[in-house]
């Protein structure tokens, strides 16, 4: 490949932030890497994505320990990706938590986009040597569920597909404080590789009906406002329909992907350019944007190998 992704060109370590947003709720954010969510409730901690490594997840564990002593029983899965999930094994959980629509992709693409987001993102694997292997659930639902730790009620809701099939959000409605996984960023770009872009507008409707008091964005700080709520869940929004527009409009014109992908670009860099990961992000956006408005519902499984093929006839 003539020209290496833009990801592996971030190596910079990036400052942590550990967060309380209500009585029970935390945030582990880093200035727009992937974050996680914990919840400390009255007999356990339950952890919400966990990095990509054991090693990377030990920095979560660090942090949870200067507030709590309790055992971290729980690790919730918002969604399928390696980078969010293959942490889980440095928190010894009891259970770990997902959709029943996220363990069917870690059964159709688990090992390949394990690979694949190695070789995009390196830094954000250090470690990778000490993953034993995919990250399974124990325990699967399908569209809503509800655990109290202790008195501490948590609710598991899928609102929709939009990033994945198998999003799921975690909601502590006494607290009004919502953990959206990657269905919602904050200064940092979507990345819709595997996403479902008709659907994901009408979810974000069904999370601003929910009017969270606090929110955990997939990247970007942990917001604490009525305006930088909204502004996240606008951003989001603008982004990804823009985007496909974008794209939909090139397609239905009939021109090729790598002139759409250049016309995209230059629309969308003004408005969102200055976004963490837009470089990177870019390329897989418009490629799965291409792909839906060609046909193809259901987003194809990104391998190492298909992502070098993809970058150097986009990138080049």
């Amino acid at each position: 490949m003539s020209k290496a992704f833009a990801s592996q060109a971030d190596m910079e370590e990036k400052q942590v932030t550990f967060s309380k947003l209500s009585d029970h709720a935390y945030a582990y954010t880093a200035e727009g890497d992937p974050n996680t969510g914990v919840i400390i409730g009255d007999d356990a901690v339950m952890v919400i994505d966990t990095q990509a490594t054991p090693m990377m997840a030990q920095r979560v564990i660090d942090k949870i320990r200067t507030v709590s002593d309790l055992p971290i029983k729980y690790v919730m899965m918002t969604h399928y990706h390696a980078v969010r999930v293959l942490g889980a094994s440095a928190y010894e959980p009891e259970h770990i938590i997902a959709s029943q629509d996220t363990y069917d992709l870690v059964v159709e693409r688990g090992e390949a986009d394990w690979k694949s987001e190695f070789e995009r993102f390196p830094r954000l694997f250090q470690g990778h040597e000490s993953i034993p292997g995919l990250t399974w659930p124990t325990i699967t639902f399908n569209g809503e569920m509800t655990l109290f730790m202790g008195k501490v009620e948590v609710k598991f809701l899928q609102l929709g597909a939009g990033h994945t099939k198998g999003d799921t959000v975690v909601w502590l409605p006494e607290e009004k404080v919502l953990f959206s996984g990657d269905l919602l960023e904050y200064g940092a770009t979507p990345y819709t590789g595997d996403a479902y872009l008709n659907d994901w507008p009408t979810t974000l409707d069904n999370i601003s009906a929910l009017k969270p008091e606090a929110l955990v964005p997939g990247r970007g700080d942990a917001l604490v406002t009525p305006e930088t709520i909204k502004e996240c869940i606008g951003g989001t929004r603008d982004f990804v329909t823009k985007m496909y527009a974008s794209v939909k409009k090139g397609k239905d014109a009939g021109k090729d992907l790598n002139t759409i992908y250049k016309e995209t670009y230059t629309e969308l860099h003004k408005d969102f350019g200055h976004w963490v990961i837009f470089d990177h992000c870019l390329p897989f956006d418009v490629t799965r944007a291409y792909d839906l408005a060609s046909g193809i519902e259901d987003p194809r499984v990104w391998t190492a190998e298909r992502d070098a093929e993809m970058w150097e006839s986009l990138e080049d």
